[in-house]
């Protein structure tokens, strides 16, 4: 058995993934053929649950021709999902590898710009949704017009729904600010803490008491801390915990807190302890940066990395 699990995007992408031999200025580059994936947050997270065998319903909004296109990925990949229509035209994401250096650049596009009228459609697919006891997991970027504190909001309408927040920017500050009742989960990754913090956070330790202040104050339950190629920090009032991450061959970070919140929800929806749950984060985050461009984790990888995972206490 498994609580129920249900995601929010509402900036979704079509991702495109390209190699071409050098970055040049001022000429034609010849790309690969690109691939396509369905990208965004929360829907990340969706497919990253669904290739760990878990079941999620994904609440998306899409518009345009970009946003059909989107549909057919996502049906092909086998996610649940329920649409919502959003304003203007889907957006495109682009990400090219050079291939003389292993270097990676991200071509991020804004999204359609939304109403007050746009907002409050999410607000009754919520409210249409919502399951009493499940996990919400609302990640990714805003769209263009929505308010800071737009993720609060959200967590309102979702009553009765375990919460869990994945964001960046201004909207992650307002989060630390002025805390979201009852919020479960509050994820990011190590630049974002530091910036949070005013200071870096050079140790795991350091890590650990920014984030055991958040849960101080009520910010969350439990806060997780990404520290890169280090590993995880999850902190809430009982345990500050660590977990190491596998050692890989990198090929593309695209995906790697998705795949960490999907491998953390998933074991938490299936009743295990939080221990594991960071365990299964951490690998299923290793797992995902072995991927090529815009792929996630793979079961079989994360399977394998398990063991390398372990846990420490801070």
């Amino acid at each position: 058995m498994q609580t129920p699990i249900v995601t929010l995007t509402l900036n979704p992408a079509l991702d495109l993934a390209s190699d071409l031999p050098a970055l040049i200025p001022d000429t034609k580059l010849r790309c690969t053929a690109p691939s396509l994936d369905p990208g965004g947050g929360g829907l990340n997270v969706s497919r990253a649950i669904a290739a760990l065998g878990g079941e999620s319903l994904a609440l998306v909004a899409l518009g345009g021709l970009t946003g059909d296109r989107l549909a057919g990925l996502i049906r092909d990949e086998g996610v649940a999902f329920l649409s919502m229509t959003a304003p203007g035209e889907s957006r495109q994401s682009l990400t090219v590898t050079e291939t003389s250096t292993g270097r990676q650049y991200r071509f991020m596009l804004p999204g359609p710009i939304w109403s007050a009228q746009d907002q409050e459609r999410v607000f009754a697919l919520l409210r249409a949704s919502a399951r009493p006891g499940a996990f919400g997991v609302i990640s990714g970027s805003q769209p263009p017009g929505v308010p800071v504190d737009f993720p609060a909001s959200l967590a309102q309408a979702m009553p009765g729904l375990q919460v869990v927040l994945d964001t960046s920017g201004p909207a992650l500050a307002q989060a630390v600010a002025h805390p979201i009742p009852n919020l479960v989960i509050l994820r990011m990754d190590g630049d974002e803490a530091e910036t949070l913090a005013g200071d870096q956070l050079l140790s795991r330790s350091d890590t650990a008491d920014f984030a055991a202040g958040l849960v101080a104050r009520g910010v969350a339950q439990m806060v997780v801390v990404a520290r890169g190629a280090d590993g995880s920090v999850l902190v809430d009032k009982d345990r500050r915990i660590f977990a190491k991450a596998a050692k890989v061959k990198v090929k593309s970070t695209v995906g790697a807190g998705d795949s960490f919140v999907a491998g953390l929800v998933l074991s938490l929806a299936k009743g295990e302890p939080r221990e594991t749950a960071l365990v299964w984060g951490t690998a299923a985050a290793s797992a995902a940066v072995m991927s090529d461009a815009t792929q996630l984790c793979k079961k079989a990888d994360v399977l394998r990395l398990l063991p390398e995972c372990v846990i420490t206490q801070i």
